[in-house]
């Protein structure tokens, strides 16, 4: 059978299975690998107006164990193109888009072999240019060239530099942060564990915070080992917070930083173990970005009132936009394109792209760009966790996920969704909220809230619904399986009443 290169694609990346086991065959074998990275090399000339074999190209991978065979793979096909290639080693992804801005190196575009937080045996391409990352649209067509097998054969054979561009983005870091403080030992008197997760964020400790004067004793997991063996390197799993929590306590440390396997991703803890992630972060940046300037802060749709009222206290404006972080990077570069000044995009999974750095989602620069702010609040006394002291927060989550099943599952959800909007709106508990961009938002009781949506890619409707008291909640609960439980090709239901 053909194989169906279009069934690789995840949004604006690629995935796909590149170690063998129980869950699913490799679908990222050599030879498809090969053709996506002939295809890249095809699209990126038509793209640079340029031939083949007069094109750079940067690739980078993080610490899976498929990565270096994958990496091998794109190499060969590169260099029977021609291309002069960056082989960069171990990196993070937004070292890899920085590499596209460096006149120094002058690429065309790069490649990035991660498949983000996701378990060991899968992995994944992310491509970058100058103009930024791919989008869904560009993966497509890269992906329909691959499946005609065309390719690029150049009589000049394609070379290969090994460069250690981690230490370069690494040497811009500091560089910020040293301008930024006036200081060439800011964190002088500092203790700030990291925990890379045994991904590519080990760099951090090491050669950013280090260097700067930082402590690091009680740092974990900096080695990286593409089997995963402690946590899942992701700052939204419950375990790795509860790691990196227990890391900073048993340290007495000021500071605990955590990062997802290719470093997009990130959050803290503060001195006493407390998370400060997805709402709290968002929260937290968009403080220090709003003293600097008022603006609009551009989140997912999956946030309560309480972080839009706290974003409207400290001057801005929240600005609630579909899931995907390419989503609420698009959008936020939309509203500063029509005069709107809106100098964050960020999603409660993490990733948080600053206009300042390109609109790139990146881990490493959302750390420093708080660490800067650090230093500022401990010379008057103070600390991070001081400027969401007045975040209120909704006591009872809930968060559930129902599968549908069968075919057309679009099709499907769409329905439910648009019936789901004419309950509500004659609803007596439920109020629905117009104007969203995903979804069907309503609230209830006082200040609750629950959103019903579809997943851009998968056959699943997510709920999720926060209230003041299990009271609300429950009654919020009950009016939302009264509707659901007359479709019967979802699964899952049983658990919307477990409070």
């Amino acid at each position: 059978m053909k194989f169906d290169y279009h069934s690789l694609r995840n949004g604006s990346d690629i995935r796909g299975y590149a170690v063998k086991s129980d869950e699913a065959p490799v679908n990222l074998t050599d030879e498809v690998t090969k053709k996506v990275a002939s295809a890249f090399v095809l699209w990126l000339a038509k793209k640079c107006d340029k031939n083949p074999c007069d094109l750079k190209i940067g690739i980078g991978r993080d610490s899976r164990i498929s990565g270096e065979r994958l990496r091998d793979a794109f190499v060969a096909s590169f260099k029977d193109a021609g291309v002069y290639t960056y082989d960069c080693g171990l990196a993070t992804t937004p070292s890899m888009f920085m590499l596209c801005v460096d006149e120094k190196y002058t690429v065309d575009g790069t490649v990035m072999l991660t498949a983000s937080h996701l378990p060991y045996n899968r992995n994944g391409f992310k491509f970058f240019t100058k103009d930024g990352g791919l989008e869904g649209s560009d993966i497509k067509d890269i992906l329909e060239i691959a499946s005609y097998g065309a390719a690029s054969q150049s009589s000049k054979r394609g070379r290969v530099k090994k460069i250690d561009y981690v230490k370069e983005y690494a040497k811009l870091i500091k560089e910020k942060i040293t301008t930024a403080t006036g200081e060439n030992k800011p964190f002088k008197g500092m203790k700030i564990v990291v925990d890379a997760g045994n991904g590519a964020g080990g760099f951090y400790a090491s050669k950013v915070l280090k260097p700067l004067g930082a402590d690091v004793r009680g740092s974990q997991f900096l080695e990286p080992d593409g089997t995963f063996p402690n946590h899942i390197p992701n700052p939204e799993d419950k375990e790795a917070m509860a790691s990196i929590s227990k890391a900073t306590l048993d340290a007495k440390a000021d500071l605990g930083i955590i990062f997802d396997t290719d470093v997009d991703r990130a959050a803290i803890v503060d001195a006493s173990g407390k998370e400060i992630n997805k709402e709290k972060l968002i929260a937290l940046i968009s403080a220090v970005l709003l003293k600097d300037k008022k603006g609009t802060i551009v989140t997912d749709s999956v946030t309560s009132g309480e972080l839009e009222a706290f974003i409207a206290s400290h001057g801005g404006r929240q600005h609630r936009f579909k899931r995907g972080y390419k989503n609420v990077i698009n959008e936020a570069i939309r509203l500063n394109n029509e005069g709107e000044y809106t100098p964050l995009a960020i999603e409660t999974s993490g990733h948080a792209a600053l206009m300042e750095n390109y609109f790139l989602d990146d881990g490493a620069y959302l750390v420093t760009r708080l660490l800067i702010e650090a230093v500022k609040q401990r010379k008057e006394g103070k600390t991070l966790s001081d400027l969401i002291s007045d975040l209120g927060v909704l006591p009872v989550k809930k968060s559930c996920r129902f599968k549908i099943e069968g075919e057309n599952f679009k099709e499907y959800g769409l329905d439910i969704l648009s019936a789901f909007e004419k309950f509500a709106q004659e609803n007596s508990f439920l109020t629905h909220i117009k104007g969203g961009y995903e979804g069907i938002r309503c609230s209830f009781g006082g200040k609750g809230w629950l959103l019903m949506r579809l997943s851009l890619h998968d056959p699943i409707i997510p709920f999720d619904c926060e209230a003041e008291n299990a009271e609300d909640m429950a009654s919020a609960l009950k009016e939302v399986e009264t509707f659901l439980k007359a479709y019967d090709r979802l699964e899952g239901l049983n658990a919307l009443l477990d409070i």
